[in-house]
Parts: structure tokens; C-alpha cells; sequence
């Protein structure tokens, strides 16, 4: 037993008895998860704790003021500045204090508690025509409570300001268990007939107002001077002429003063017309220049960012993913809004022909297109991760991420700043709320070293002190933090200072509320997460890792904390996280415990850790983060990897055996499917499933015969010399061969006609159960066969074994051949948009479509989505299901997985095939085999099956959409 857990037990003891039900995790596998936030640093905490009420909430203070923990509230823990790590009790909001408690339209508040996502607010008050002003680029994961303690601005801070600005009351707990209530007022308890509360309360007031009074002119010239002068505590809002209000002076206090669990905000209204002008420059200096000009303008938002961003975007998501940008190597984005949206069109052009006049712009665009400004925000709010892996492998860090000017000063300031990171050697990644005159740049900082360390506190020594000349501040909306609190002194004056440290021992004169922030901070170079311990885990791996200069290492240090993985809107990822909510099962909390298991910090059994096993058990495997993630982590690859370790000379689960070898399984079954259907429909097949780990809830899918593959095959042969090759996969020869004819007929009518190829095997199913010894060679002999000279495409029907054959089979092997063979493979989806014939086009299609992606196609094959294939092919309609199926090979059969594969098709998948009425005949496409046995396991009662392209294509089938298909 450690000295950490004997500490610990007074404490889980005195909250079982004063909070029972409180959920308190000290187990590695969850404390090594929140070490981490997204900054530098890396801090394990001694428990995390998930309060449910604010009446948890006091009893962890007592219990920790009682035993002497230090505790830190924590939001979406994306925070960038290392505000949201601490060495005690890590109180996590986000999991379930969330509730909206209420929305008052024609006041314009709605009172929340500190849990809730910003974009489940928004989406609540969305249905009064309101919002919630602030709006920073994590708005899908990022918590009121995050934001407050940050005081967060955003992409539109230059109409709407700081979260400061939006704050009528804040409800808190402090650091020994008050409950009280912060308003644009004063203080005073929560409970009126508290007694004790009334008269603690009280006396903090007249304490914090004896403290205004004695700085007030230090207060009146130090603070609040430029528009996002975050740093430092706030307490200028205590003047006398603002009115002692409390709720903003203690916005911005990082948790360090008191805990927030709930607020009351303001609500601004929606705009009801609004565009987006696109501007291009050489450099983001010439940019900067532009800022005055176009805030005179009243812009709702003036964004800035550099090449390297959108290079990144472009090489991870395809080249399409970044549509509308004008020639440059530095763009502004500008958004105008308005109540009629002809008058903000007109704006629009006479702001582009003003700056045209200015002449730096390389060009200029207004954005039309509401799907193409989807696009482009993405690019903006994904910055932070984009910027952090760059194109060229290079990685980039936060520590002077945040810093901000007033609007006019920022191209000199920026001038000067990019001298600085020349004279140091370093290289910056720009981008920010240019409007706002706050710039966020990562930086190539050598954080591993004693050398960079020193090199980079050098650094950011200078830039304090340049930021400071430019009459700016260390923060702009991410707060001081580890990072920058130590800096402070370069930006105020001592009496300053000693009124903070001041405030804060009003309020925690103990300094248990997240200590080492802001007051008595700690160095910005201690608890730097790259500051490794040398006997760190041996990381030899049979997947290459071609991507990460550090292979495995390298590959999970992707991870940066960002948290794009915890939303709940957009893209495919992470389907565990959305169906579970739990951070170890998000992408992230997979990462941070690999980095974990690398170090030997938390995780100290290696690739034998239950720990970090049971942290990847509800991994789908699918792939989507691979290019959903900023930083292009990719778990299912992560997942294969430690499992082939974690399992190596040791017995595997069942499913391991029974589903990974399902390509061998099924090609013996294929010599006598009818007596194996059969018997696997009765009472034999429930045994056999149990004994294999198999779940007994769903059906088993029947095994084609080798004569219905051979019978589809015959139309294979068109007389037409071979343009293509048909690899017929284990899925589509075992379960449905009638889609490899309809594939070839589909593709000799688009003028691509193919020859099959069949007896070959991609090793999906021996890579997702992480038996990659025996997938090394079984790709081995599959590479062997097709880099034979012939260098026709090769077109695979199943999405999953084209992206193994894409992707899996060359970062396995590694050889010039495999990547040969997978230079060579497109889906259907693929072949058709760009080897098919000109003007080809396919017999009548039906208006409307319900698709479901498969998502390794969706990952793998960047810009070749089925969605906008069957839109140019002139389906008016495709309603997509966006996100994963949830049966995910193998995943979905597994016993013990099933009730989650069902929870993660419930997210998008059931709803649509809910939404399909049964008096109108609906197409279903799903390409995946895996995706249309979850159609058929949601909806075959219903009679709707699952077409796969190539037959809703087929020029030989019956036209689907007719009475009866589907219906």
C-alpha cells in the first residue's frame, strides 16, 4: 500500500459516510486519465471524484480541508494552460452536474449547472431564437463551468466579448464548504436561515472589500485596460463605479478562489441574416494590418491563421476537405451579420471593395455556400490540434498560446514577435481571434530536454516582457495557469501581485483550491508531461508507425488534450465516448492511458496492464479518429498493437479465436453451407455461439455456397479486355456473393470492366483481434499474388478490407510492394468517381436514400464518400446516418459487447431507419457488411434490407424505390 493510498483513506472514508453514492475513482486506470488536461503538463491527481449535486460538492471540500487534499474542478479538461490538473481530488463536472435547470426567454438567462456543454446550451436556447454569446472552438466539448473559470471568449468575441460579460450569478462552494452566491452585487449565502453561512459569508465580503479599498489605484490602472486582458484575477469589477460585482471578478479565477456549480447567464439573441468573407494574404502580418480597417465595419468575428493549418487539414482530410479560400499563405475569416440578408450581402461587397483599396489582400471571397462555411469554421476550430502534428511530422506546443494586444497594436506586435521566435530558432504556428488582437501559436519547443527546457523558459521570459511592451497580456481567454502564472510578475507590479496572492487567501487561506495557479504559482518548467523518466517502456512494434518519428511512442503522444473526441455532434468519433459518456472510453482517455503505460507513471504492468486493457475493451476499432481527431490519433491501430502485446503466449478471449478466424471458418463452411446453416439456426448454433463468446442475440448470418460464388462470377466475363481487378473479400465470398457480380457489372458499365480475383484474404479480422503475427502473413501472400506487374486498380467491395488493404497492409509489412498494392485499391465508391468513363451514368436511381458510411471507408478514403458519389450520380436526397453502425466486425458479435454496439447505433443509425415510413417505399444503401447486418438486425421485421452500392447500382437489377423494395 503507497503513502497516497494510506492518505487517501481518511478521505473515502469521511465521503462515504457524509456522501454516500458519491462516485470516487483511485484506481490508475482513471487517475492517470485526468493527469493530463490539453497543456504541457502532467499532474496525476490522488482521486477523481463525479459529483452529482452541489450538496457532493461540499462534502469533498470538507473532506479535503479536513484531511488536507488540494482539489481542482475540471470541465471538458481542455484547457491549454494546465488550469485543469491538480494533485489532490479532481472534481469532474462534466459527467453529471450537466443539467440545464432553466431557460427564461423574455429575461434572456437560462441557469445551468457547471457540467453543461456549451452546445447542448446553444442547442436549448436555439429554440428561443437565443444563444450564449461566447463561443470558443471547443464549443462541443467545453463545459459553462470550464469557461467561466477560464473566462473563455471565442471565434465571436469581437461582438460578444468574454464569458465575464455574460455572467448575472454564479453559485459556489467554497474551499470550506459554504454554499453562497456571487452576483452583480456582492456575496451572500446560499441559505438565508444558515446562520453560520450568513455570517462566513459576511465576513468574506468585508474582508474582500477591505481589500479594494486599500488598491484602488493600482486596481484602476493595472486592470482592465485592453479588451482580452485576462491574466491576474479581475478585480477591477469590485470598484466602487462597477458596483462590488462579484460574479465577474470571480470569472477567470481558474478554481483557485472558490468552486462554481452552477450560474446564471445571459442570453443574446440569434442573428437572422449573416456571411462569410474569406481574405487572403502573404502573411499573417499583412492580416493584422487589415484589423482596423475591417472592425469599423462591425464585424461579429475576424478570424486569422497561417499555411501550416490548412496544409495539415488538406493532407490529413483530403484535398477537398478545405474548399473557398482565396491564393495566400495567411487568411482572415470575417463574418458580418445582420437582420436582413440582402443588406448584409451588400455590406460584405463594400468591405471587400475597402480592403481591396488598402491593397495587401491577395484576394477576397463572400462564402455563400452554408456546407462550404461548415467547412472552413472547421478548419478554424480544429487549429489547435492541426497545429499541433503538422503535415511534416513536426510537433508544435501551447505555453505562449494565448497571449493578446489591443486590435491596433497586433501587427507590430506580431512583427516583433516573429523576430523573437527567430532569434531563438523556433518556429510558430499562428492563428487566433485577430479582432480581438489575440493570437494563439504552437511552437516547436523542445520540451524533452534539459537543454529545451531551459531554452524554452528563456523564451517565454522574453515574450512576457514583449507582450508587455506592447501594452498586451500573457493571457487572452485560456488563463494563466501552470504556464504563465510564474510570468505574472513581468506583467504587474509587486503591490499587484501581493493583491492577488491577497484575494485569494480571503477566499482559501489554506491554498487547497488548485494550488500552483495564478498565486504562489508553480514553475512553468515543473510537470512538463514530456519531461520523461528514463526507464520508460520498451516500445518495439510489428506495425511500423511510418507517421511518428518515436513509432509507438510517437504515435500516441498524438494526443494533445484537445477533445474533439468527447462531442457529441459531428463527424463519426468516438462512438464508445457517445454512447457511455465516460472519459476512459473516449479517444483521448485511451491516449493519455497509453502515454501512461509508455512512461511506466500511473500504469506500471506495460503492455500487461488490465488497466489500460479494459480502457481500449469498448474501442469500435472503426477508425474514424484516424481523421476526426485534429492530431490524427488512431486507436484501432493503438488497439491491435497492444493487444498483440498484451496477449502474446497467452490464452485469448473466445471471440478472438471464433471471430478472428472467420475467414478460415468461413471458407470451410462454404463447402457444405446448407447443413451449417442449419445447424447453426437450432439449438447447436446457441451453444456453439456461447462457446465461442459470441452474443445468442443476434442471428448469425448464413454462410454462402462456393457454387453461388462461382455463379455470380460468370458475368464477370464481358469480353472486354480487364481495365480493373475485383478482390473479392472473406466477407463478400462467405455471406453475399451476389454483391461481386453485381460489382462487376456496375463496373463494366461505367467502362472500368474487371477480372476477379478471389482465394485472397486482407487480415482485417486477425489485425482488429490483435493476432498480427498471423496477419503479417497472411497479407505477406496476399501482397505476393497481386505485386505480380500487373498495376491495374484493384477495387475491393467491402469498405473495412479495402481500408486493411489501403492502410493496415503496408504499416504492417513495410515493404515497397505493400505499399505497391495499396497505391493501387479504391472502394466501388472510389473506382467510380475517378476511373469511370466520362459522362457515365447509371440506370434511374430513386429520389431518396438512407445511407449508412462505413467508417474505414469514411477514415481511409478521404473525399471519396458514397454521399457525394450518389449526389453527382442524381439522387436528390441522402439522408445519412453520420456515425457508426455500431456492429463493427467483430465488436457487435462479442458477447459482452452487445449492449453497447445497440447504445451506439441508437445515436444516428436506428433513428434514421426509425424515420422511414412504412407506406413509402426507402432505399437503404450500406456498403459494409458489418453495417448492413446491424440494418438487418434493427429493421429486417420491418422488411427493410440493406443494399449494397454496386446493387443499387447493377444495371442488370430491378430499379429499387418500387413497390415492394423495402417497403
Amino acid at each position: 500500500m503507497t503513502d497516497d493510498t494510506t492518505a487517501l483513506e481518511p478521505l473515502v472514508v469521511r465521503l462515504a459516510e457524509t456522501a454516500p453514492g458519491l462516485r470516487v475513482e483511485t484506481g490508475p486506470g482513471s487517475t492517470g486519465l485526468y493527469a493530463y488536461d490539453a497543456s504541457n503538463y502532467r499532474v496525476p491527481p490522488r482521486a477523481v471524484v463525479f459529483p452529482r449535486s452541489a450538496d457532493d460538492v461540499v462534502a469533498v471540500l470538507r473532506a479535503c480541508r479536513a484531511t488536507g487534499i488540494p482539489v481542482t474542478a475540471r470541465g471538458g479538461g481542455t484547457s491549454m494552460a494546465g488550469n485543469a490538473v491538480g494533485p489532490g481530488v479532481v472534481l469532474d463536472f462534466s459527467r453529471y452536474l450537466n443539467r440545464i435547470l432553466d431557460i427564461d426567454p423574455e429575461a434572456r438567462t437560462a441557469r445551468v449547472e457547471a457540467g453543461v456543454i456549451l452546445d447542448a446550451l446553444r442547442s436549448a436556447t436555439a429554440l428561443h431564437g437565443l444563444t450564449f454569446g461566447p463561443d470558443p472552438s471547443s464549443h462541443s466539448r467545453c463545459t459553462i463551468g470550464g469557461m467561466i473559470g477560464n473566462d473563455a471568449c471565442g471565434n465571436r468575441s469581437v461582438r460578444h466579448g468574454r464569458t465575464s460579460g455574460h455572467i448575472e450569478a454564479l453559485e459556489i462552494v467554497t474551499a470550506d464548504g459554504v454554499r453562497a452566491v456571487a452576483d452583480r452585487s456582492g456575496l451572500r449565502a446560499a441559505d438565508p436561515e444558515d446562520r453560520d453561512a450568513v455570517q462566513r459569508v459576511a465576513g468574506l465580503e468585508a474582508d474582500l472589500r477591505r481589500l479594494i479599498d486599500g488598491n484602488l489605484a493600482s486596481v484602476r490602472t493595472e486592470l482592465g485596460r485592453i479588451p482580452r486582458q485576462v491574466s491576474g484575477y479581475q478585480l477591477h469589477h469590485l470598484l466602487p463605479e462597477n458596483g462590488f460585482d462579484m460574479a465577474r471578478a470571480l470569472v477567470g479565477t481558474e478554481g483557485s478562489c472558490a468552486v462554481v456549480t452552477a450560474a446564471t447567464v445571459r442570453l443574446v439573441a440569434t442573428a437572422q441574416a449573416s456571411t462569410l468573407l474569406t481574405l487572403g494574404y502573404d502573411d499573417v502580418v499583412d492580416a493584422a494590418e487589415d484589423v482596423p480597417e475591417i472592425l469599423r465595419w462591425d464585424p461579429t468575428a475576424v478570424e486569422g491563421m497561417d499555411e501550416a493549418i490548412v496544409a495539415t487539414m488538406r493532407a490529413r482530410r483530403g484535398p477537398d476537405s478545405v474548399t473557398g479560400l482565396p491564393e495566400g499563405r495567411a487568411w482572415l475569416y470575417v463574418e458580418l451579420d445582420g437582420d436582413d440578408q440582402a443588406a448584409v450581402d451588400a455590406r460584405a461587397g463594400e468591405l471587400l471593395d475597402a480592403l481591396k483599396a488598402q491593397g495587401r489582400m491577395t484576394g477576397g471571397r463572400v462564402v455563400h455556400s452554408p456546407a462550404e462555411r461548415r467547412s472552413l469554421w472547421r478548419v478554424r476550430e480544429d487549429g489547435a490540434g492541426l497545429a499541433a502534428r503538422l503535415v511534416d511530422g513536426g510537433e508544435s506546443w501551447p505555453g505562449w498560446e494565448d497571449a493578446a494586444v489591443a486590435p491596433e497594436d497586433l501587427a507590430a506586435y506580431l512583427r516583433d514577435f516573429r523576430k523573437l521566435l527567430a532569434a531563438h530558432g523556433l518556429t510558430g504556428v499562428l492563428y487566433g481571434h485577430f479582432g480581438a488582437g489575440c493570437v494563439h501559436v504552437r511552437i516547436d519547443f523542445d520540451l524533452a530536454t534539459d537543454a529545451g527546457r531551459t531554452a524554452t523558459r528563456r523564451f517565454l521570459s522574453e515574450a512576457a516582457a514583449l507582450v508587455v511592451e506592447h501594452g498586451g497580456t500573457l493571457s487572452g481567454e485560456h488563463g494563466d495557469g501552470r504556464a504563465r502564472g510564474e510570468l505574472l510578475e513581468v506583467m504587474y507590479s509587486h503591490r499587484m501581485i501581493r493583491a492577488f496572492a491577497a484575494f485569494k487567501e480571503i477566499f482559501d487561506p489554506e491554498g487547497l483550491l488548485n494550488p500552483g495557479v495564478i498565486v504562489a504559482p508553480a514553475r512553468l518548467d515543473d510537470d512538463l508531461a514530456l519531461h520523461t523518466p528514463s526507464d520508460v517502456l520498451p516500445v518495439e512494434t510489428l506495425f511500423s508507425f511510418p507517421h511518428d518519428e518515436d513509432g509507438f511512442a510517437g504515435a500516441v503522444r498524438r494526443c494533445v488534450g484537445v477533445g474533439r473526441c468527447r462531442s457529441d455532434v459531428g463527424g463519426v468519433m468516438c462512438p464508445s465516448y457517445r454512447a457511455t459518456g465516460e472519459e476512459n472510453d473516449s479517444t483521448r482517455g485511451r491516449a493519455r492511458l497509453l502515454q501512461e503505460m509508455v512512461r511506466g507513471g500511473t500504469v506500471q504492468d506495460g503492455w500487461r496492464s488490465t488497466e489500460v486493457r479494459d480502457a481500449l475493451d469498448l474501442c469500435l476499432s472503426c477508425k474514424a479518429c484516424s481523421s476526426d481527431c485534429p492530431v490524427g490519433v488512431d486507436m484501432a491501430t493503438y488497439k491491435a498493437e497492444f493487444l498483440h502485446r498484451h496477449y502474446q503466449g497467452r490464452v485469448r478471449p473466445r471471440s478472438h479465436y471464433s471471430l478472428g478466424w472467420l475467414p478460415l471458418t468461413s471458407r470451410l463452411a462454404g463447402h457444405a453451407a446448407r447443413p451449417v446453416n442449419a445447424l447453426l439456426r437450432g439449438a447447436v448454433g446457441k451453444l456453439l455461439a456461447r462457446l465461442g463468446g459470441v452474443t445468442t442475440k443476434r442471428r448469425i448470418p448464413a454462410f454462402a455456397s462456393r457454387r453461388a460464388l462461382r455463379r455470380a462470377l460468370r458475368t464477370v466475363r464481358t469480353g472486354e479486355p480487364a481495365k480493373t481487378l475485383l478482390f473479392v473479400d472473406s466477407f463478400t465470398r462467405a455471406f453475399r456473393p451476389e454483391v461481386a457480380g453485381a460489382a462487376s457489372r456496375v463496373l463494366a458499365d461505367a467502362g472500368i470492366p474487371c477480372a476477379a480475383q478471389d482465394g485472397l484474404c486482407c487480415g482485417l479480422t486477425w489485425v482488429s483481434t490483435g493476432q498480427l503475427s498471423l496477419a503479417r502473413r497472411i497479407m505477406a501472400r496476399t501482397v505476393a499474388r497481386l505485386d505480380n506487374g500487373d498495376d491495374r486498380p484493384i477495387v475491393v467491395a467491402e469498405p473495412s478490407c479495402a481500408a486493411a488493404l489501403k492502410r493496415d497492409v503496408p504499416e504492417l509489412l513495410g515493404t515497397d510492394a505493400a505499399r505497391r498494392v495499396a497505391a493501387r485499391v479504391h472502394t466501388l465508391t472510389g473506382a467510380l468517381t475517378d476511373l469511370a468513363v466520362p459522362g457515365w451514368a447509371p440506370p434511374e436511381l430513386p429520389d431518396h436514400v438512407v445511407l449508412q458510411t462505413h467508417c474505414h471507408e469514411y477514415a481511409t478514403f478521404k473525399g471519396r464518400h458514397p454521399r457525394d458519389l450518389l449526389g453527382r450520380l442524381g439522387v436528390a436526397k441522402v439522408d445519412e446516418a453520420e456515425g457508426c453502425c455500431g456492429l463493427a466486425g467483430n465488436f457487435g458479435f462479442e458477447e459482452q459487447h452487445y449492449d453497447t454496439s445497440m447504445a451506439v447505433a441508437g445515436l444516428a443509425l436506428k433513428p434514421r431507419l426509425d424515420d422511414i415510413d412504412p407506406r413509402t417505399p426507402a432505399v437503404v444503401v450500406a456498403d459494409g457488411f458489418s453495417c448492413a447486418t446491424q440494418i438487418g438486425h434493427l429493421a429486417g421485421d420491418r422488411g427493410i434490407r440493406a443494399l449494397h452500392l454496386a446493387e443499387l447500382l447493377d444495371p442488370a437489377a430491378d430499379r429499387p424505390g418500387h413497390p415492394g423494395e423495402n417497403s
